[in-house]
């Protein structure tokens, strides 16, 4: 990741904790996954790499998206990690974990998180999240509204 002192406190503290707990969370929802059916991931000589690589996407992505101006984001940094789940996907298929019985509202709104990988909110990533993640969110909604207000259209 590059220097965080470009962006504002409340994205910088989130960069920062999320470099320190993605792979771990990566690692933990893969073997968790895996340990549901009795299988040892650890095991697996692919399981460091496929960690590694999803890791690095995720936080390029949320880097450039914290470092993107709030008014032209598209997307939220859940969102970002709710995504990145395809590696570890292909990764659990390849070594014949089966998927977890269905569930319409996973299937329905995260087709493509068969194993539900995808946290629900900061604190399945890691408890070290939830403040940092919440901060950052209300820091961009006031930075919204005050533009808002300062364009005088609130």
């Amino acid at each position: 990741m590059s220097d965080t002192a470009q962006l504002p406190e409340p994205a910088a503290e989130l960069l920062d904790i999320a470099g320190r707990v993605t792979a771990p969370w990566l690692r933990r929802s893969i073997a968790g996954a895996a340990a549901a059916h009795g299988i040892d991931a650890d095991e697996w000589n692919d399981l460091d790499a496929a960690v590694g690589r999803t890791s690095a996407v995720v936080l390029a992505q949320l880097e450039a998206l914290l470092a993107t101006d709030v008014d032209e984001q598209r997307t939220n940094p859940l969102s970002l990690y709710r995504a990145a789940v395809g590696d570890a996907t292909d990764l659990l298929q390849r070594h014949g974990v089966p998927t977890p019985a269905p569930d319409a509202f996973a299937a329905e709104h995260f087709p493509d998180d068969p194993y539900r990988l995808g946290p629900a909110t900061w604190s399945d990533v890691d408890p070290d999240l939830h403040t940092p993640g919440l901060t950052w969110g209300a820091w961009k909604a006031m930075t919204v509204l005050q533009r808002r207000r300062d364009e005088g259209r609130r």
